[in-house]
């Protein structure tokens, strides 16, 4: 059920937008619709109340014989037209509440005419009836009467009214009155009209949408590229208020996270400064010390603290080093690194191509590159490299022939001074940030370092990069 429903705001609104553009229009049509048939229904009356009046003006002062003489001479298939001794209505009683008024009416207006009494009643249509002279509509015929011809028909196939109005002497009237036809709300003629304003409803729509979450959009880049560049520039505050507020924040986020990483970067130099100096003290003094095992087990703790203090101030110092990115001739890099090792090995030599070039800071990539490969050398023994585009990715593959990692632990060694057990500890060495330097290296790329258990035993460390344009 979620796949079906829409997962952003701007679809919502706009699904919002087109029910409630559905809606209004249902709505509208029905109104018409109502208030057109109550329309239609006022005009029928009065054309039954006109035509009477007609009808009893011309007559009322004609004799019998004159009165039949007429009505044959008026009488047609749609508009029939009888004087009989009986009236067409037969019942006194009238359908319904307006035909009881209009009765009233007929009688009140035409009794100085003789009228003593009229009944008016409500006939549905048989369709039976065919217009007068037919629908046949020659390849020659206009417009003008093609559409005489339409409507004659509907009013031929249409209800009627049918009234009976009795003389003084005693004679009845009697004569139909077609209702209005009740044509379509919607034809094929207005479908186009329709769909036209509905399509431009809905295109003001997207664009308004567009353009209201444009800076929305332009905001969650920002805030993306912040992730994988501290050092980004910062997004324009410009727009409405509630935008400007927003920007405003992001840059203030970006402006503060940037000193704090200025503030460490500038600790870790000060450390770096400060420890050296008393660590080269320490080493010459350690010279004049006499081969002793004290000694030697000395020079292997001063040369772990020498190591802890160098990877403390490369994690400390990679994000703001100030390198520009540059185009990089990714395989030459690989080679060149590979070849600094004995336990590596390609295995697609032939299938390399030297047209693999990526944008990145090129001293961070290599170190990028370096750990990720002396980490397969250190914990798998041999590591075998394969580099392959696909698309607009590089993809470097490290398949090493070490025990692998716990699955659950594959995300875990990504964190800082993280260090799994048995194989993959101090005693190895590492202080557990290699990865975590290569992989926030890869994402200040653009690319991703992503790990997995081998098929055939091991792991298989993939770096991706974004192929340069």
């Amino acid at each position: 059920m979620r796949r079906i429903l829409p997962q952003t705001l701007p679809v919502w609104v706009l699904l919002i937008v087109i029910a409630g553009l559905l809606i209004s229009q249902i709505a509208t049509l029905y109104i018409v619709s109502r208030d057109r048939a109550a329309a239609d229904d006022v005009v029928d009356l009065y054309r039954l109340n006109d035509r009477a009046f007609s009808l009893v003006q011309l007559m009322h002062d004609a004799t019998p014989e004159q009165r039949k003489a007429t009505a044959s001479g008026l009488f047609n298939a749609t508009y029939a037209l009888t004087v009989s001794d009986t009236p067409a209505v037969t019942s006194s009683i009238a359908g319904d509440d307006e035909l009881a008024e209009l009765e009233d009416i007929l009688v009140g207006r035409l009794s100085k005419f003789g009228i003593t009494d009229a009944r008016v009643r409500r006939d549905p249509a048989t369709h039976e009836a065919d217009a007068p002279g037919g629908t046949v509509a020659g390849p020659d015929i206009g417009q003008v009467e093609r559409d005489l011809l339409v409507l004659a028909a509907d009013f031929a196939q249409s209800d009627k009214l049918t009234a009976s109005l009795r003389f003084a002497d005693g004679q009845w009237l009697n004569f139909t009155e077609p209702n209005t036809p009740a044509g379509p709300i919607l034809s094929f003629d207005s479908l186009p009209l329709y769909a036209l304003i509905a399509g431009l409803v809905v295109a003001s729509s997207i664009w308004s949408l567009r353009r209201l979450t444009a800076p929305y959009r332009m905001m969650e880049t920002a805030v993306k590229r912040i992730g994988e560049d501290l050092k980004s520039p910062p997004i324009a505050e410009s727009g409405s208020r509630e935008v400007r507020t927003a920007a405003k924040a992001v840059n203030a986020m970006q402006a503060r996270l940037r000193a704090y990483v200025e503030d460490r970067e500038h600790l870790a130099a000060a450390l770096a400064h400060d420890l050296r100096t008393p660590l080269t003290r320490m080493r010459l003094r350690l010279e004049l010390l006499r081969n002793s095992s004290v000694r030697a087990a000395l020079a292997h703790d001063l040369a772990d603290i020498e190591g802890i203090a160098s990877s403390v101030i490369d994690f400390a110092t990679f994000e703001v080093t100030e390198e520009k990115s540059e185009r990089i001739d990714f395989w030459s890099l690989v080679e060149s690194i590979a070849d600094g090792f004995d336990e590596v090995s390609f295995e697609n030599e032939d299938g390399r191509s030297r047209g693999l070039i990526c944008m990145a800071r090129p001293v961070a990539l290599r170190r990028c590159v370096t750990n990720l490969v002396q980490n397969a050398v250190t914990y798998g023994k041999r590591a075998h490299l394969s580099l392959r585009q696909s698309g607009k990715t590089i993809t470097l593959a490290i398949h090493d022939e070490g025990p692998g990692i716990p699955q659950a632990e594959l995300d875990a060694v990504f964190g800082s001074f993280v260090r799994l057990e048995q194989s993959r500890n101090r005693q190895t060495g590492g202080l557990g940030l290699g990865l975590t330097i290569a992989r926030n290296i890869a994402r200040g790329a653009g690319g991703e370092v992503i790990l997995s258990n081998h098929p055939d035993g091991g792991l298989l460390t993939e770096l991706r990069l974004p192929l340069a344009v």
